[in-house]
């Protein structure tokens, strides 16, 4: 059989993780006082203090921060493959101004951010560091009822990972096998703190890092269109994933499924809850309906010249 593909884009914040709603306490309130809202902007401070922190040590986020590029790909074509093993990123007068030479260096720069996030946070950060962000990730678990470790494993599900390996295949796992799964993330947020933020919150290992895109200057259209471009054919069924208005719309702009995650305690489109299951059940109800019409419409392009007696009595009945 023909292997086919479904490529899952997920909206970063509140979708995957938890940050906003937790320093400004709208995760805590929709709990109705069962929560501790401090305890809530506490977590959230101390994350957002490791990510700068390791934005800034690791990624050059203080030289680049005014220069976020889409993706990590983007200035490629500047990049000439030169040897970084010995280059010296603090001495290469990388400057504000945006021209070829400039670009070259902060190709440079995307490059090694690529090479260290392969290579995982334990190559960047010594035992205690790790330590203290396994322990912040596990109270943060706690705190947010499990949503971050279901999240990974819906990911990893959706990576055509976890999934059963039971000898007894049954119709649902045969279909499983014919798909190729692909996760890419479309974030609102800047490109390198979405980087990081990927591998604090263990995210690395089920979505590659030239699969992290940056929405914030171009849009979430414009990053669904190249993501089509990238992995399109007559195989491939997309599904986007999150909780904001402009992901939502763009994906009905591009005709694919979009599933809305909700904060609200005992929703099933959140975490704890929502499976790589509900998500190939969206994408059949759309698909399937995509197919139906463009059968309607080959059949309508087949019989333009002579409608039936049917066609011919609605478009009566549509004029009185």
């Amino acid at each position: 059989m023909d292997q086919k593909m479904n490529v899952y884009i997920w909206d970063m914040d509140e979708t995957l993780i938890l940050l906003k709603s937790l320093l400004d306490g709208t995760y805590a309130e929709a709990f109705n006082g069962l929560k501790n809202v401090r305890n809530g902007v506490d977590i959230g401070k101390m994350w957002e203090t490791h990510i700068l922190k390791v934005c800034d040590a690791y990624f050059f986020y203080e030289q680049v921060e005014n220069f976020n590029q889409p993706y990590l790909d983007f200035l490629s074509h500047y990049d000439d493959g030169a040897d970084l093993s010995g280059y010296d990123f603090s001495q290469d007068g990388f400057s504000p101004t945006f021209d070829d030479l400039n670009k070259g260096k902060l190709a440079y720069r995307h490059r090694a951010i690529a090479e260290k996030y392969r290579k995982g946070l334990c190559n960047l950060l010594n035992q205690d560091v790790m330590k203290l962000l396994n322990n912040l990730y596990d109270l943060t678990d706690t705190y947010t009822e499990k949503w971050f470790s279901s999240a990974r494993s819906c990911l990893e599900e959706c990576a055509g990972q976890n999934r059963d390996t039971n000898p007894y295949i049954n119709l649902s796992n045969a279909r499983d096998a014919m798909f190729q799964h692909v996760n890419v993330i479309v974030t609102s947020g800047p490109l390198v703190p979405s980087l990081v933020k990927c591998l604090l919150y263990r995210l690395d290992k089920m979505i590659a890092c030239d699969k992290v895109y940056s929405s914030l200057e171009v849009g979430k259209l414009q990053c669904f269109s190249w993501i089509k471009d990238r992995f399109n054919g007559p195989d491939v069924q997309f599904c986007v994933v999150g909780d904001g208005w402009e992901e939502c719309e763009a994906a009905e702009t591009m005709k694919w499924p979009f599933v809305k995650i909700d904060l609200q305690p005992n929703s099933i489109h959140q975490f704890p809850g929502l499976t790589s299951r509900d998500l190939q059940r969206y994408i059949n109800v759309v698909y399937e309906k995509l197919d139906r019409e463009d059968e309607l419409n080959s059949e309508a392009d087949d019989n333009n010249q002579i409608p039936s007696k049917f066609q011919i009595f609605h478009k009566t009945q549509d004029r009185q």
